[in-house]
């Protein structure tokens, strides 16, 4: 085998479809409301989901929410609905809590009451564990005393019984009865020892096993490659294995393609792929490279379940120079400078000659805060044009990645919550998509700006990828951020 002629992606453990973002956001109307929702699944399962709705557009006196889990067949029976607490300032916000009992998806049923009357939306929400909490210490320190106290207590009991347990109450232990009391307390001590040692064997052999259950891992995904082709095999993991009856749906296409491959050469972030494999069976797929200097990549692989479960597989590739193919469809790929944190630019050349204008208001970027970014795209002459066309379906896409590609979120105008999964909630709740959320078709023109609503889940320094299209073209621009705690 020569040495480029193959390259194996050994794949790392990874989130569902947003690597290291696993809040859900949502832009969306309720009937005559317009809403932003955002939604922090639980750690653990069973867990808590934190949910909060921002009111953008009129006005709302109250808020309830169920949580219907769906299995792949059909939905669980609801429970009653939960009432959101509404702020007491001027910013109209409702915030609440939701149990989610199992690992999946949810679909989060919003109710919406005003003047205008009832709007509803379904959120659909991953969950999974993502670790296990640790014992508190002081927890742990208290029952650490009490089993000493008890394992102290049962061997001084048994060596009281073998000394005076045959004694009448007036009587005194003899030398014998000494001797044998020392022996029973040796013997329970040593019966106390080896019990406590086959019950922590016995629990870390079912934490580990629980760990091996619970905690969600991405299915496995070996890549190859070979003259200007790349061949992804997807195999499932004990987690998938374990939930046959959730998977067996298969895959569903998102903006039209069962799996969005994107490539990113690091460490310099400065060539950027977002690519389509076709399917070949079950499974495996196929991506023709267009061309691609050498290099390491960071490879993440989207993909849908059809219950409308999103995940990412992750990994690394290393390339030769690759001649590659003409690029075709929905694929694309943008060549841009080094990454460099520092910089922040607000502006970003297009290969057409314009430029895409990052519009901050100048206020700095902070971890957790939900926030609309905001991008216009302008001709050679810096005038907004107005001939944006939907790009698989969409006004645009957006990539954040953190620096130690910790962080991959792929981002919607409608939010991080993948288009399949909007349109299957709603349409399990009985609901009609709003046509702002809904595929755009035909040569419907879009105006010159494109917002995404997202939240940094931590600090530090990201690039950010936001790709609109243009006659018939994809445009990338390319801006990095520093966000703060």
């Amino acid at each position: 085998m020569k040495i480029w002629g193959l390259a194996l992606l050994i794949v790392t453990s990874t989130t569902f479809a947003h690597v290291g973002s696993p809040d859900v956001f949502l832009e969306s109307e309720a009937g005559p409301y317009h809403l932003l929702v955002t939604v922090n699944p639980p750690a653990m399962i069973p867990g808590v989901a934190q949910v909060q709705i921002r009111v953008t557009s009129g006005t709302v006196d109250s808020i309830t929410i169920t949580p219907i889990y769906v299995n792949g067949k059909d939905q669980g029976l609801p429970p009653a609905p939960d009432s959101m607490h509404k702020s007491t300032g001027d910013s109209p916000w409702f915030s609440g809590k939701v149990w989610l009992m199992e690992s999946g998806v949810w679909d989060l049923r919003a109710e919406v009451a005003g003047p205008q009357g009832i709007g509803k939306v379904a959120v659909p929400v991953p969950a999974y564990a993502r670790r296990t909490l640790p014992m508190k210490p002081g927890l742990g320190a208290l029952l650490l005393a009490l089993m000493l106290f008890l394992a102290v207590g049962i061997i001084f009991i048994a060596g009281a019984a073998a000394r005076e347990g045959i004694l009448a109450p007036a009587d005194k232990p003899l030398p014998r009865n000494l001797h044998l009391g020392r022996i029973a307390m040796a013997v329970a001590a040593v019966l106390v020892v080896t019990i406590l040692a086959l019950g922590n064997w016995w629990w870390n052999a079912q934490a580990a096993e629980l760990k091996h259950t619970m905690l969600y891992s991405a299915p496995p995904l070996e890549v190859s490659y070979q003259t200007g082709q790349l061949t992804l095999k997807m195999d499932e993991n004990y987690w998938h294995q374990t939930r046959k009856e959730q998977w067996s749906m298969g895959l569903i296409p998102d903006h039209g393609h069962l799996m969005h491959l994107f490539l990113l050469r690091v460490p310099d972030m400065d060539r950027f792929y977002h690519l389509h494999p076709e399917p070949i069976r079950e499974g495996l797929f196929t991506a023709n490279l267009p061309a691609a200097p050498s290099g390491s990549y960071k490879v993440f692989a989207d993909i849908v379940r059809g219950t409308g479960f999103p995940e990412t597989m992750v990994g690394e590739i290393t390339l030769p120079d690759v001649a590659g193919h003409a690029l075709s469809g929905d694929d694309s790929v943008v060549i841009a400078p080094a990454f460099r944190p520092s910089a922040q630019p607000t502006a970003s050349s297009l290969s057409d000659g314009g430029q895409m204008i990052w519009e901050r208001d100048g206020t700095a970027l902070k971890a957790g805060e939900v926030c609309w970014f905001r991008f216009r795209v302008e001709d050679a002459q810096h005038q907004p044009i107005e001939d944006l066309e939907p790009y698989m379906g969409m006004a645009g896409h957006a990539e954040f990645v953190r620096s130690d590609l910790s962080v991959f979120a792929h981002i919607h105008p409608a939010g991080s919550v993948p288009m399949v999964s909007l349109i299957t909630a709603q349409r399990e709740s009985g609901l009609v998509m709003d046509h702002a959320l809904m595929d755009h078709g035909g040569d419907q023109k879009l105006p010159a700006e494109v917002s995404f609503p997202y939240g940094f889940p931590q600090s530090g320094d990201y690039r950010l990828f936001v790709q609109v299209k243009r006659h018939g073209r994809v445009e990338t621009g390319v801006f990095d951020a520093h966000v703060e705690d």
